[in-house]
């Protein structure tokens, strides 16, 4: 990790020059700070803001939490949370699972977006407070410092197995993600609903349970195959498992859309290179809409009720446009 003696080894000046320049004390020729700033930048050297937090007790820094590197959302939800921070002179700190608690205390962090289906209900109603609001994506919580920003999955889903159910498919398989998750729950509703509505059997032996990896839903797909004849088509509860779902068939001979129809959820960046039908979450406004409310929430403009994000359906090639009746 880069230093401030570092700093000044490289920039020739004394370790009292870099402090005074990264602190914005004025006793240091413009030339020299200049070239001190710039080396900084060049070695990616930020000063440590949170020693003053902890000496002062106050902090301007936002905390977001989440638990999955592996989906590719996150770091639109990211970019959407940083554009609206950086605009509001707030700093940034992100972080993931357990590690996340030592930092959601006022002293360091003033408030936290919290995307990660491990941390608890009752941690997070432990922490929330007046002076330290909390904004969840992934669940509602009745909480008077808890915002909820949630993704309508209810509405979307309902719409593409109308639409699967239109197109004249009638027998369906569904890969779930981790059955305690709101997000799974409310995407599986929809999905029985729409079949029940429609007057269309759902075996529960078509449930394959998964865990939103893309290895999960390859895994689904190849147990499928062992049966005697597939379905129409594979519902899929986020793009990671439709796509995982298609190499599987893709792997094993099977067609898709012509043996097989495949759908996901939330429009990833490889689901329009993969072809694949989905539900598009708006996840770089997802993240500004969070930021914006803790902000708020933060400057005393309290706010809890549940924001709902609606979200549109990407009809692509891994559904066929016309499939006669069975």
């Amino acid at each position: 990790m880069v230093g401030i003696k570092d700093i000044a080894k490289v920039a020739g000046v004394s370790v009292s020059t870099v402090s005074n320049v990264v602190n914005g004390k004025k006793n240091v020729g413009e030339s020299t700070r200049e070239r001190v700033m710039s080396i900084c930048k060049e070695m990616s050297y930020y000063p440590n803001s949170v020693g003053k937090t902890l000496k002062t007790g106050n902090s301007n820094t936002i905390l977001f939490n989440f638990s999955d590197f592996d989906r590719s959302f996150f770091l639109k939800i990211i970019n959407g949370i940083s554009d609206y921070v950086k605009d509001n002179d707030f700093d940034l700190i992100i972080c993931t699972e357990k590690s996340c608690e030592k930092y959601m205390r006022n002293n360091l962090t003033c408030g936290s977006i919290v995307l990660d289906k491990k941390m608890k209900d009752e941690v997070l109603n432990k922490i929330a407070g007046e002076d330290y609001p909390i904004v969840v994506l992934d669940r509602v919580i009745d909480n008077p410092y808890i915002k909820s920003v949630v993704v309508n999955n209810y509405a979307p889903m309902s719409e593409l197995v109308q639409g699967l159910v239109d197109r004249g498919y009638r027998r369906f398989g569904f890969v779930g993600g981790p059955e305690h998750t709101a997000d799974n729950k409310e995407r599986y509703r929809a999905f029985r609903d729409v079949l029940e509505t429609s007057n269309i059997d759902f075996q529960q032996k078509s449930y394959f349970a998964g865990d939103y990896r893309e290895k999960s839903g390859y895994t689904a797909a190849k147990i499928l195959m062992l049966s005697q004849e597939l379905p129409d088509a594979l519902v899929c509860a986020n793009d990671n498992m439709a796509i995982g779902a298609i190499k599987a068939f893709q792997d094993n001979g099977v067609r898709v859309p012509e043996d097989i129809a495949v759908t996901g959820f939330d429009n990833c960046d490889l689901a329009d290179h993969m072809g694949l039908t989905t539900v598009s979450i708006p996840n770089y406004e997802r993240g500004y809409i969070a930021a914006q409310y803790l902000i708020e929430n933060i400057r005393g403009n309290r706010n809890v009720e549940p924001f709902k994000i609606s979200a549109k359906i990407k009809w692509r090639n891994s559904v066929s446009v016309k499939k006669s009746k069975i």
